[in-house]
């Protein structure tokens, strides 16, 4: 059963090494991730699942020990999602989910065994769902670490350019995550989401399908904002 979920922004410049000389500007997200991660940890799970955008429709499974890195964003740093468990060479983590790995490294996770789940945009909300449902089965306290951003279309600047549809989307969206409320999630526009480049759809219908076990948990909105055009928000439910 799903016990705990913490809801973060996935873009790689949340790295401090990425972003370089930007880093600062997001040292209150940083922050809001880390106090995110420390509710999963309360919730002394016995499996943890990344969840993040994949490269392909997936999805796409990583277990614990799967490397990734940030060379296709001109920086030489590796992770790991959890420790070392000898996973072959050849195979890495998409963006989304070395960004979680990152994450969790930086709070030093050591909680429970780690694992991964890429959803790709051409996943279906019934799909994603049913996904989030089997992942909850998966042990008896399950927690989800859930990356994937917001619209990317909130100002002229974005990689998305403005879109007038893009903040009331994310004013829900962020309302839906503060409530848990999983119908909202899955009742996500498929097609309106593609358009204004939101990477947590998938992601976040995953969690709506893990979550529909435990009618229990109560959200909590910790953070939103949109530096640089794209919509970045944390929260937690358990």
């Amino acid at each position: 059963m799903l016990v705990a979920a913490a809801v973060c922004p996935c873009p790689p410049l949340l790295v401090p090494e990425v972003a370089a000389g930007a880093a600062p500007e997001l040292d209150t997200v940083r922050a809001a991730c880390a106090d995110a991660l420390g509710v999963l940890a309360a919730a002394r799970p016995d499996l943890l699942v990344v969840v993040g955008p994949g490269d392909g429709a997936g999805p796409e499974t990583y277990p614990e020990g799967t490397p990734g890195s940030f060379r296709d964003f001109g920086v030489g740093l590796d992770v790991r999602l959890g420790p070392d468990k000898g996973v072959p060479a050849g195979r890495e983590l998409p963006y989304g989910l070395a960004v979680g790995a990152w994450l969790l490294g930086r709070t030093g996770w050591a909680d429970a065994p780690v694992e991964g789940l890429a959803v790709g945009e051409a996943l279906t909300a019934e799909r994603c769902a049913g996904e989030g449902e089997a992942v909850a089965g998966r042990a008896e306290r399950v927690a989800l670490l859930v990356m994937g951003d917001a619209s990317a279309c909130r100002t002229l600047k974005a990689p998305g350019y403005l879109d007038e549809r893009a903040a009331p989307f994310d004013a829900e969206l962020a309302r839906a995550l503060g409530a848990a409320d999983t119908g909202a999630l899955r009742a996500l526009d498929t097609g309106l989401a593609r358009e204004l480049q939101v990477s947590g759809r998938a992601p976040w219908q995953v969690l709506a399908g893990a979550a529909a076990g435990n009618p229990d948990l109560e959200g909590v909105l910790l953070h939103q904002d949109a530096p640089y055009g794209v919509g970045y928000l944390v929260a937690t439910w358990a």
